[in-house]
């Protein structure tokens, strides 16, 4: 078995496990990042793609922000539709100049690990966690990491600290679930996401409340869009062709004096669940959770990767004091300021898939979605509290 030493292990090389290994390397605090699947998986997986104001100052700070800035398509509004009539919500005129990227969580993803490679950081693909050892504070001994490579070969990683990025189903949370409160909330309906070749309908998201359903319009490129319709929870990505899809988001997505949707091949399509998943705290012992480890949000706020690398920037800051300092002050702090983030993340999150996703049997609720709507369109001060949420909730 390999007996590997290092200062801070992190499970999972997603945004939240890659993003904490650059924060630390750049202050000379030495770290192993461990993933169970392959670089051209995690490379390739394709989720969130809206970052926030700050979490692009982030990229920039940190020197992986180039390619971002290059390629990234930067938006200062969202359209809210409804009724058959389209709204345009000013989001940096209403957040004090600023504005969003729309970027891939992949394509972040890489950077991140180029940047890795480039400064020698310890990244281990192929690598599955089967469990963590000594995180109890009063064990006495210090916490370690076993795991076990894709061609069978086991170890053990010891280390100072534990960073649990690797995800809502990772070892990370199953270690934490027995110590620590999980609250979680199931929605109604699910997304039926796709990619497709196809060129973005607007320059800007779209965001439709139809009473066939939700529909969302975004983008990853000029060439390619991200599309989303609303369908019952357990709903099966076989049960729709391609034209069916495209049928149903014209048909929602409709308005009155026409519009069209740029139509073409799709090239990925997936069952999002919805749900808000809370774990409390999130520190136990030696063991620091971030990410989707910690706290799930419905994807309709934009929150998810946001809320990660907002919960990673705070834990590399208290794991520098603690391990070059010994210093725990901002360690202790670490689970309740991250905690009060998440909550507002998961009420932002709330309000806009409430409001944006009607359910059957429901007539009082859908006619108070639609007020709801009415009041937000015609209220300055309501779309400025929206915009700060939407551009920059996580760098507050």
């Amino acid at each position: 078995m390999q007996e590997i030493r290092t200062q801070v292990g992190i499970v999972g090389a997603g945004p939240a496990g890659l993003m904490l290994a650059h924060l630390l390397t750049r202050e000379g605090i030495e770290s192993v990042v461990l993933e169970r699947r392959s670089r051209d998986y995690v490379e390739q997986r394709v989720r969130a793609g809206v970052l926030e104001h700050s979490t692009a100052e982030l990229l920039d700070a940190t020197g992986v922000g180039e390619r971002m800035r290059r390629e990234g398509l930067v938006h200062h509004g969202i359209e809210m539709r409804f009724g058959g009539e389209r709204h345009r919500i000013a989001l940096t005129e209403l957040a004090d100049g600023r504005s969003l990227v729309v970027y891939g969580q992949q394509e972040v993803v890489k950077d991140l690990i180029a940047a890795g490679i480039a400064a020698g950081s310890d990244i281990r693909f192929d690598t599955e966690v089967t469990g963590l050892e000594n995180i109890d504070a009063s064990c006495g001994s210090s916490p370690a990491i076993v795991f076990r490579t894709s061609e069978g070969e086991e170890g053990r990683i010891w280390c100072e600290v534990v960073a649990g990025c690797d995800g809502a189903h990772g070892v990370s949370r199953a270690s934490a679930s027995g110590r620590a409160r999980v609250l979680a909330r199931e929605y109604p309906f699910a997304w039926l996401g796709v990619l497709a070749h196809a060129p973005p309908s607007s320059e800007e998201l779209i965001y439709c409340r139809s009473d066939r359903g939700f529909a969302l319009c975004s983008m990853r490129s000029p060439e390619l869009s991200r599309l989303y319709l609303q369908v019952p929870p357990g709903e099966r990505v076989e049960s729709w062709t391609d034209a069916e899809i495209w049928g149903e988001l014209a048909a929602r997505l409709a308005i009155e004096g026409g519009w069209s949707l740029p139509e073409g091949p799709i090239i990925e399509r997936a069952i999002t669940t919805m749900r808000s998943v809370m774990v409390e705290p999130m520190r136990y012992g030696s063991l620091f959770l971030a990410g989707d480890a910690a706290h799930v949000v419905p994807p309709t706020g934009a929150k998810g990767m946001n809320l990660a690398v907002a919960d990673v920037r705070d834990l590399a800051r208290a794991l520098v004091e603690k391990v070059s300092k010994a210093d725990d002050g901002l360690a202790d702090e670490y689970s309740t300021r991250a905690l009060r983030r998440a909550w507002r993340a998961q009420e932002f999150s709330y309000f806009m898939t409430s409001m944006l996703h009607p359910l059957p049997d429901d007539p009082v609720g859908n006619r108070l979605q639609m007020a709801r709507l009415d009041h937000l369109v015609g209220s300055e001060d309501l779309q400025r509290w929206l915009a700060a949420c939407y551009v920059d909730l996580t760098g507050r």
